[in-house]
């Protein structure tokens, strides 16, 4: 009973998220935080930065990408069913209603002011987003240099997108690696270091 009601709030969490999210998968992101992070509790945020950054690497929509991991953490591969296919009914009602309709309701002048305020909402949604990102991911001297560098790559030498996360995600394992390497050397000599230390000390005794 327990987890039908848990999947029930989750279908219903993501269906609220899919029926009022405009902008893509990123503009998603405050949202989520405060349904699923704040208010319900079941992802951390830093889970979430995860389940975005994996979203970007992986095929298909952002948005629904995410909803699949978090159902998934609650509720194994039924949690992932269910909060994917909330996330997506909203959308699908949408565009089957105004598919029919679309170029006349975009012709009139207070659709078109909707839709601008709606773009003007999305654009600072968007910001805030990016701005809760950096500051949860940008936290050292390598991420910031990192960041500076995808940046540049992107808006300046309109580099491709997945070529740019595939390259920043080898050069994070690369790091890893290479800080696992230094962190063993330094703690063998620090043992090599207190074996010397221990022997001296023993050498001194038997004196």
């Amino acid at each position: 009973m327990a987890g039908a009601k848990i999947l029930f709030e989750l279908f219903w969490s993501f269906f609220k998220i899919g029926a009022v999210t405009f902008g893509g998968g990123i503009s998603m992101l405050p949202i989520i935080d405060r349904e699923l992070c704040q208010k319900k509790g079941w992802v951390t945020q830093n889970e979430l930065i995860d389940y975005y950054a994996i979203s970007q690497a992986t095929p298909g929509i952002i948005a629904v990408n995410v909803a699949t991991f978090c159902g998934h953490k609650l509720k194994g591969s039924l949690g992932a069913a269910v909060s994917t296919i909330a996330v997506v009914i909203p959308s699908i009602i949408i565009i089957c209603l105004l598919a029919s309709c679309i170029n006349t309701v975009e012709q009139i002048p207070v659709i078109k002011k909707a839709l601008m305020g709606i773009n003007i909402a999305v654009a600072a949604n968007l910001s805030y987003s990016i701005i809760k990102l950096s500051g949860k991911t940008v936290s050292s001297a390598f991420t910031f240099l990192l960041f500076i560098l995808a940046f540049s790559l992107v808006y300046f030498f309109k580099v491709n997108v997945v070529l740019v996360i595939f390259s920043s995600a080898f050069l994070g394992v690369a790091m890893y690696l290479i800080g696992e390497r230094l962190s063993k050397q330094k703690n063998a000599a620090a043992s090599t270091d207190s074996g010397l230390a221990s022997d001296s000390d023993a050498g001194e005794d038997k004196e």
